[in-house]
């Protein structure tokens, strides 16, 4: 997006902000213009200067919205509103905040402001020229903080060519009179807290941020000592070391240190803790501290304050599509969740693509459902998985009721074909079609969302591995453990389709499609940190390894 355009659009946003949706109040009979006053004329002058120039550079910050800060000025006679203190302290004080939605307030100027502010001590008025630089400058902050609230600093499209959301929306009309009387009325901290996004989820979010860097701020946890596997019931001298651990996350609670046993005992009350912690973290919580717990332990808190930053990040992109009824899931937290209503009503543990194949990020609509479905394998299936198998064996085909048909629907036996001299250049110009059935790559049912990744939402005949902590096994497509139930909560009509009537579907073995009366929207997102109301996060490991670009683009100087 070119630099013009995002002005334009900051501008948009700031009249959202600030106003909501209201209709503009009609614009008065014009007067005669005054002569401009010794200030104005020097903001015109910088504003000339901005626009022969392209650029400006105000105390060591460059004006990064300069089209869109001319025109303001140009749209209400160059008239300055940050010459007085207080405004200029509230000002800097809303930027300085920004930390706690997760950025970083030299993005928005506050060094080169708070010397302005210096100079302004003691009841002192600026000198005209400084006085323009500090209305250019302190007027590009303001659009800038309120862009990266309201739709966030990096852009997701460009770490993902798969990304299909839409980004959050604006209203329509010219916002230039808006923007001025918006900061000459002093609802700019309004402004701010309307361009939040304004989900409990966000909320919860900046909350958990200062309470992690609290615990930062007072020394961080201590680490837990590699040794043997730490069992309820076990006698360890790590136990006061991870005693303490749990107690600075919140997971063992004064109540609950107070209660438990002293020394080195790993008894029952720090059991508890201990799954606790394990829930948390996506672990099985059996309270047994292996090394895949004692990593998450010792996970330093720094770290856990990057992922909250990076998700806030994430919950400016996309928190405005998360209303209403829809289903959502969470790559990284191997979940699926149908919401009604905004509120989760079910879930049900999902397997999605392993390293190689990962899921794609991107929403959809599902339309239809087909029980007993048929499975025809994809081209990337077939040269990654299948045919190395054919070439050694062609009998694997029959053993998995896979059928090879022809151009023409003709099934064609697999022993007659010389498969090695197939490979990904060079496609075998056949269909290989596994008949319906609980073998079926596919189980039982799947759930179809039009979409160019043929990835959908499916049973699977490999229940075991809903019981991983880490569910990266499939090739794309995302294996639900409790597919019928959400095929009945999509398909939306209990008279018709509910349990009962679904197994006697499949108890026929006949493929039948069912097409939703009404779509409902599929978001597939990617968490891996997640606020809870009580206080805590839920944290994941990033299995696809997207956190660093992501905190990359967040740190990276903007407009510096």
């Amino acid at each position: 997006m070119s630099s013009r355009l995002l002005a334009g659009l900051l501008l948009a946003l700031l009249a959202s902000v600030a106003f909501g949706q209201s209709a503009a109040t009609p614009a008065p009979a014009a007067a005669p213009a005054p002569a401009l006053g010794p200030l104005e004329e020097a903001v015109r002058v910088r504003i000339d200067e901005l626009r022969y120039a392209g650029d400006l550079d105000v105390r060591g910050a460059r004006i990064v919205l300069g089209d869109v800060v001319a025109r303001y000025f140009e749209g209400q006679g160059f008239r300055g509103h940050w010459g007085e203190a207080a405004r200029l302290d509230e000002l800097i004080g809303l930027l300085a905040g920004l930390r706690d939605d997760g950025l970083e307030p030299a993005d928005y100027h506050v060094e080169a402001l708070q010397t302005f502010r210096e100079e302004l001590r003691g009841g002192r008025r600026l000198a005209p020229q400084q006085q323009a630089d500090l209305e250019l400058l302190a007027t590009d902050a303001l659009l800038l903080g309120l862009s990266h609230l309201y739709r966030g600093k990096v852009d997701p499209e460009k770490l993902s060519s798969q990304w299909n959301y839409a980004a959050r929306p604006l209203p329509e009309g010219d916002p230039l009179a808006r923007l001025a009387e918006t900061v000459a009325a002093g609802r700019v901290r309004e402004a701010f807290e309307r361009a939040r996004p304004g989900h409990r989820w966000y909320t919860q979010g900046r909350t958990a941020l200062a309470a992690y860097r609290a615990i930062e701020a007072a020394g961080g946890w201590p680490n837990l000592p590699d040794g043997p596997v730490l069992k309820p019931g076990s006698e360890d001298a790590r136990v006061p070391v991870l005693r303490q651990r749990l107690q600075v996350s919140g997971d063992l609670g004064p109540a609950e240190a107070a209660a438990a046993a002293p020394g080195n005992l790993y008894d029952g009350v720090l059991e508890t803790a201990v799954k606790r912690f394990q829930e948390r973290h996506g672990l099985t919580a059996d309270g047994v501290i292996g090394p895949g717990t004692r990593a998450a332990l010792n996970v330093p808190v720094g770290v856990r304050i990057d992922q909250i930053r990076v998700n806030l990040e994430r919950g400016r992109w996309v928190l405005h599509e998360i209303q209403g009824e829809f289903v959502l899931v969470d790559v990284a937290g191997f979940v699926v969740t149908y919401f009604k209503n905004d509120e989760p009503v079910w879930n049900s543990r999902v397997v999605v693509g392993r390293d190689s194949r990962e899921t794609p990020i991107f929403k959809s609509k599902i339309t239809y459902v087909v029980f007993n479905p048929t499975w025809t394998i994809p081209p990337g299936i077939l040269v990654k998985d299948k045919l190395p198998i054919l070439k050694r064996d062609p009998g694997y085909l029959k053993r998995s009721r896979i059928r090879v048909l022809d151009s023409r629907g003709r099934e064609v036996d697999p022993y007659s074909v010389n498969w090695s001299r197939y490979s990904a250049g060079n496609l075998p110009p056949y269909q290989f079609v596994q008949d319906p059935g609980p073998d079926n790559a596919l189980g039982l049912v799947k759930i179809m969302f039009p979409n160019p990744y043929l990835v959908y939402l499916h049973d699977s005949p490999a229940k075991s591995l809903f019981e991983r902590d880490a569910r990266t096994f499939s090739s794309g497509c995302i294996r639900v453990e409790k597919p019928f139930e959400l095929a009945e909560l999509v398909l939306g009509d209990p008279v018709r389709w509910n349990q009962a009537s679904i197994g006697k579907v499949i108890d026929s073995g006949k493929t039948q499609t069912v097409n939703l009366a009404r779509p409902v929207p599929v978001l597939i997102l990617y968490w891996t940190a997640q606020p809870r109301p009580d206080g805590q996060v839920l944290f994941r490991n990033d299995v696809y390894a997207r956190d660093a670009a992501t905190l990359h683009a967040l740190d990276a100087p903007f407009g510096r």
